[in-house]
């Protein structure tokens, strides 16, 4: 499976953005499909995950601000940011999930950095 992030970017806080992954190669067998991000000295950290029969997840920090969302269509997952704060930058990463927490594949990343 091949993961390609893009969407990042500078923003002012208070500003949206959209990242999108797209997948290819064998996807068959993917239970659900997440975003983390890291800041730097930070852990990776789970942001929010889709499962192939659409529930959705979301970390307490980006509630009621980021949605996640798919397209099967097109095999591509969206993070739609809203309200960006500063806290919220970091380099985000797709990934896919097999089994109920077998995270497996990850994109390269992409930076989203939010200005005070």
């Amino acid at each position: 499976v091949q993961l390609v992030e893009s969407g990042g970017g500078l923003v002012q806080a208070g500003g949206s953005l959209r990242l999108s992954c797209a997948a290819s190669g064998n996807i068959f067998s993917i239970s659900a499909m997440g975003w983390y991000r890291q800041a730097p000295g930070n852990l990776r950290e789970l942001v929010a995950h889709i499962t192939t029969g659409g529930t959705t997840t979301y970390a307490d920090s980006v509630k009621g601000r980021f949605t996640i969302s798919g397209d099967n269509a097109k095999n591509t997952v969206y993070l739609q940011m809203n309200s960006l704060k500063p806290e919220d930058t970091a380099v985000y990463y797709c990934a896919d999930r097999v089994g109920s927490n077998n995270w497996r594949y990850w994109g390269q990343g992409t930076q989203v950095t939010v200005s005070s």
